[in-house]
């Protein structure tokens, strides 16, 4: 029996290592399987559940009188309802203007190029001749052109379709957020075990959990929200009055402002061209208008922004930056938010870490 035993457990190590290695093969192919299919959510979902953390704490109050399917039920709907009538507004007043531009215009022409323009050095000649061409042969200019402006054209189709893909992903994203919001509990307490299990500690994870959330309602209030209110403010300015591009115009504002760079920087060049098309009145109410928008945020931030959060604005910029390129629009919101939560956990794991190995040093050598 004796000579059999080195047998017997090399045979049990055996079966033991297949069994290991059959479970994480499973499983492996388990989080292959599911990486693949939430992969074309992954963007909706990291944004409906920053939405979820966000909004809990009015979701908490609302469940109180209204109950909580209802309460998650009216804060879906509120949120798409807020984000498709914008949507509306200035996919109807882009066509009307567009539709308008051409129906009074069918047999629009251009003016002969000025002299200054044909007297020009080196390139002159050639813009006059192919301004003579545009005025008196667009077709031909067309034939002749049309290879050139492709890519602008397909870019700008792109562009568009991007802005379109974005519009119902945030939709989306709240019918989701919605969702989450209303098993909120549930996914509090999960996340406190998952990082009992990854930290060891329950008064670590439930540290973590707190800073996690208070990082995420921080950034997601005081800088994107702020932003969105600030550029909303700004954007009703330029379509009361009547902007041609008021849309890609309130876009230019909502990135500005996110970036924290001054919304003057593009206000003030719209106002002048306001002043210069329109009555003097006007001008000046879109004037004290933007100029109450524009100050806006000095009001809101400190209201809306996570008091203590320190996220240094190298690590927005570059969350806003690496978020639209890798996500398009929804990435201009998610990248920021989940960039600076990243970083306050690091900043956290380094400030323990230097704490423990402080306490260490500092201990009697026996």
């Amino acid at each position: 029996m004796d000579s059999d035993s080195p047998h017997s457990d090399y045979a049990t190590a055996r079966l033991s290592i297949l069994d290991i290695s059959l479970q994480l093969g499973l499983a492996a192919l388990l989080i292959y399987f599911c990486g693949r299919i939430l992969a074309p959510f992954t963007g909706i979902l990291m944004w409906s559940t920053i939405l979820a953390v966000m909004l809990y704490p009015l979701h908490k109050r609302l469940r109180t009188y209204i109950g909580n399917r209802w309460s998650a039920l009216l804060i879906g709907f509120v949120g798409v309802a807020v984000l498709l009538v914008p949507t509306v507004l200035a996919v109807t007043s882009l066509g009307s203007s567009v539709y308008g531009f051409l129906s009074e215009n069918h047999n629009l022409s251009l003016p002969p190029p000025p002299q200054w323009l044909t007297n020009l050095p080196y390139f002159g000649p050639k813009l006059a001749e192919t301004w003579v061409l545009v005025a008196n042969n667009v077709p031909a200019a067309l034939a002749k052109f049309g290879q050139s402006l492709s890519a602008p054209a397909a870019w700008l189709a792109s562009f568009a379709g991007s802005l379109a893909a974005g519009e119902l992903s945030f939709m989306l994203s709240f019918a989701f957020a919605a969702v989450i919001v209303a098993y909120g509990d549930g996914g509090a307490q999960f996340a406190h075990r998952l990082l009992e299990v990854v930290t060891g500690s329950p008064t670590r994870a439930a540290k973590l959990v707190t800073l996690t959330a208070a990082t995420i309602r921080g950034v997601a209030q005081g800088v994107v929200g702020v932003a969105v209110i600030q550029s909303l403010l700004v954007g009703a300015g330029f379509f009361v009055i009547g902007l041609p591009a008021a849309g890609l115009l309130t876009l230019a504002v909502l990135l500005l402002a996110i970036v924290q760079l001054p919304v003057v920087l593009l206000t003030l060049p719209v106002v002048g061209y306001v002043f210069a098309t329109e009555a003097t009145t006007p001008a000046i109410i879109f004037l004290i208008w933007n100029i109450i928008a524009g100050l806006s945020d000095n009001l809101l931030r400190p209201l809306l922004l996570g008091r203590g959060l320190e996220v240094p604005m190298p690590v927005i910029l570059i969350g806003l930056m690496g978020g639209v390129i890798a996500d398009g629009l929804l990435g201009l919101f998610v990248g920021p938010v989940v960039l600076s939560v990243a970083y306050m956990l690091f900043m956290e794991w380094v400030d323990q870490r230097r704490a423990v190995d402080g306490s260490q040093l500092n201990e009697p050598v026996s």
